[in-house]
């Protein structure tokens, strides 16, 4: 059995990032050779890895940059918010954002398998690599790319990232044009809006809307009584309020509520001597979406004396 000392030890962790005892073990089952161990703990920590892909993974990081008029909203999971603050893990979420812009990937599997901007493999083979360092189920979940005028927000360390699509004939540098942007980005990210306007919204998500206010207000004593086409007026104006709720430029703005978002969007572009419409806007909120795990801390404290 070839020798090893513990500076060899060090050396493999720092290469790796792995734990020491995890270190020693390669080494000495690889016989001292550097190469064979890390090949080793690569080939153990997919292992551990793949063991780990059923564990839910529900916190992390969205990121949402721009780069020279392209745009990348992506969510990379992992199982605690402990890793989400983890540098080596920011800078991953970072890197799989810039790669989405630099490859412009037709889905998830073309980004796990396109070369990591500022990386050393793929993203797939450096969220590996992570894997190695960090020990929990971490996953790319999703991404969205988007190209012209645009405006980022990353709201709470990476809870919420937003990107917001102008069409201006102002110059897209304009700094008046890009405070406008980020201002309808917060209010996006404050106000999660389904849709951009009216014409976004599905005729079937109304009807239905329509069909719980009409069941609504059979239960009601007051209501019930009343002629359809009465109810079916209060049904319309009841949507109307849906629509302001829901629909980005109807909404009252969050920074002035005598104005509406459109309205705010217009008097910037009366300022500026141009025009500006909100044309789309996608927003990421981490962990949407993922059903967690419920833990009953009492109840585990309890069996845990009673045993």
């Amino acid at each position: 059995m070839a020798a090893f000392t513990a500076k060899d030890v060090a050396d493999l962790r720092a290469r790796t990032g792995v734990g020491m005892m995890d270190c020693k073990k390669a080494l000495a089952e690889a016989e001292g050779d550097m190469e064979k161990a890390m090949t080793l703990l690569r080939e153990k920590g997919l292992a551990t890895q793949a063991s780990k892909a059923g564990r839910v993974a529900a916190e992390g990081l969205v990121c949402a940059i721009v780069e020279n008029g392209v745009g990348a909203v992506v969510e990379v999971n992992s199982e605690t918010d402990f890793v989400a603050q983890n540098q080596e893990f920011k800078n991953f979420v970072t890197s799989a954002a810039k790669t989405v812009i630099a490859s412009n990937p037709a889905d998830l599997d073309a980004l796990l398998a396109s070369k990591a901007v500022g990386g050393t493999g793929t993203v797939e083979e450096d969220l590996q690599e992570l894997f190695l360092k960090i020990r929990e189920n971490m996953k790319v979940r999703r991404f969205e790319r988007l190209e012209g005028i645009l405006v980022p927000y990353v709201h709470g360390d990476g809870k919420i990232g937003v990107i917001v699509k102008l069409d201006s004939d102002i110059a897209a540098d304009n700094e008046k044009l890009l405070d406008c942007g980020k201002n309808i980005a917060l209010q996006v990210a404050a106000m999660n809006a389904l849709y951009l306007d009216r014409a976004a919204v599905p005729p079937a998500v109304i009807e239905e809307e329509k069909k719980i206010m009409m069941a609504q207000m059979e239960e009601d004593p007051k209501m019930k009584g009343k002629p359809e086409q009465v109810r079916a007026k209060i049904v319309d104006g009841k949507i109307g309020k849906y629509y302001t709720e829901n629909c980005l430029v109807e909404q009252s703005y969050v920074k002035d509520g005598e104005l509406s978002v459109s309205k705010y969007v217009e008097s910037v572009a009366k300022e500026l001597g141009g025009s500006i419409q909100v044309i789309g806007f996608v927003r990421y909120e981490k962990g949407e979406g993922i059903e967690k795990k419920q833990d009953n801390f009492a109840a585990e404290v309890a069996g845990m004396v009673n045993n």
